[in-house]
């Protein structure tokens, strides 16, 4: 997320790190650089104007503090006008209203609109416990009530029963009756997607508002698109009273131009940011955590929020439990392990929430193949339980068989093989206590050691 801005940003801050005191000239030397570090970022030029301005107002004369040096105090100052920019701290959704609390999607065409409603539906059943009733107004997209019934049914949440002929007033008031009648928390209502030079949409999407009155109205805009989102939400705000953003693609998302205009353009806060295409791939929108992600310093917080919820806690203490008794560790464990760093976003989405200052985290973004260990998890789930249980009986047509039904080939198979030696040598030295014998086992599974190649014997380096 936002890699190329990162890379720019710590190119130009790097300049002012090694200097023995702030001045006017180096000051402005370095935020030139910056300010064509947020152009290139696709930032709009009115946010730029303002970071840099402001920025240099309080740097100059900046009194640093005993423990910082110069480029340290001049970071801070930069990191704290990013996350004032974006919006100072999180706005959460705002649900305090007879129930059922109704929250209607706007957004142009193809901006991941559906998608956005049925995360957030997931998100509110899984996190704040919400009765949530799905309901689709788009009556013009072929298919777009099927799409948004499906994710509904995969999610486990309901769904009001729309068709093409109604039209999508009459759709709102019916799916409003019907969450009073059966007592949901909350309603979310997906609209059509529209162009905001499109007046009958426009209209139609106010007489929506108008019916349901709700109590959140929440704008979907592609982060890829840059200031020209900020612009999209800017124009919906004329017509909409627009409660907060959603941004989209975020993941995709190299430049950053969208998460540092959007708020300052609309004066709508970004409530939620989305990061992939999974059902649970919906984060709430933290100003700080962007800012420090932004400039390489990472986003802990985000990581351990993200085991804390994703981690399955009864596998992790079964195998604790497991190797308390002295069992080996066997490629069923392998395979829980793999699942659950999925979870996370795979190796790189973990990395990306890393310090960039670590050896680790710029290594494995650059190097690391997600894909590999997909590849490791299908061989897995070829095997018998026993193969699984027991790895050394895997020889010969076994080889054949198990490659064969997970589309992979003999080369694949014996590196699994491999890194699973090694891992159980890491986890007897971790059960004789000793974590830098781990740690240095781990010399063996680096990406550099050629032991993380992919499919046909090539290495899964980018």
């Amino acid at each position: 997320m936002f890699d190329k801005l990162t890379e720019r940003l710590a190119f130009s801050l790097r300049k002012i790190s090694g200097k023995a005191r702030l001045t006017e000239e180096n000051i402005t030397e370095t935020l030139g650089e910056v300010r064509v570090a947020l152009l290139e970022a696709d930032v709009a030029l009115p946010v730029v104007q303002q970071f840099i301005d402001s920025v240099k107002f309080k740097s100059l004369g900046q009194v640093v503090s005993a423990s910082l040096n110069p480029g340290q105090a001049f970071l801070k100052l930069v990191k704290a006008e990013l996350v004032s920019v974006m919006g100072g701290v999180n706005e959460h959704l705002n649900l305090n209203t007879q129930p059922p609390a109704v929250i209607l999607m706007a957004g142009l065409q193809g901006v991941g609109k559906t998608t956005t409603a049925a995360k957030l539906a997931n998100l509110l059943k899984s996190s704040d416990k919400k009765k949530v009733l799905l309901a689709s107004a788009d009556v013009y997209r072929p298919a777009a009530i099927e799409q948004l019934q499906s994710l509904a049914s995969q999610m486990g949440v309901d769904f009001f029963s729309s068709n093409q002929s109604q039209s999508p007033a009459h759709i709102a008031e019916l799916a409003m009756n019907h969450a009073k009648t059966n007592f949901f928390d909350v309603l979310i209502i997906d609209t059509a997607g529209r162009l905001s030079i499109d007046e009958n949409m426009m209209n139609e999407i106010a007489g929506l508002h108008e019916v349901l009155d709700p109590i959140e109205t929440l704008l979907v805009v592609d982060a890829m698109a840059g200031q020209d989102a900020a612009i999209t939400a800017r124009d919906f705000a004329d017509a909409l009273p627009l409660t907060g953003v959603v941004l989209t693609k975020a993941d995709s998302d190299v430049r950053g131009g969208a998460a540092l205009s959007v708020r300052f353009i609309t004066g709508k806060p970004i409530k939620f940011v989305g990061t992939g295409e999974k059902i649970d791939a919906l984060d709430p929108f933290y100003p700080e955590r962007i800012a420090s992600r932004i400039l390489g310093m990472g986003d802990i917080l985000s990581l351990i929020e993200e085991a804390e919820h994703k981690v399955d806690k009864k596998k992790a203490e079964r195998l604790a439990k497991k190797f308390k008794k002295g069992k080996s560790f066997d490629l069923e464990d392998f395979r829980d392990q793999l699942q659950q760093m999925n979870k996370l976003g795979g190796v790189t989405g973990m990395l990306d929430k890393l310090p960039m200052g670590g050896n680790l985290a710029q290594l494995g973004k650059s190097k690391v193949d997600d894909a590999f260990f997909s590849r490791m998890e299908a061989i897995i789930c070829s095997m018998t339980p026993r193969e699984r249980r027991q790895p050394n009986l895997i020889s010969g047509s076994r080889k054949r068989r198990i490659t064969q039904g997970s589309g992979t080939n003999i080369q694949d198979l014996n590196r699994l093989l491999k890194q699973h030696k090694q891992m159980q040598k890491m986890m007897k030295k971790v059960k004789s206590g000793g974590i830098q014998k781990m740690l240095q086992g781990l010399d063996g599974m680096s990406p550099t050691g050629g032991d993380m190649g992919g499919s046909g014997g090539a290495p899964p380096y980018r």
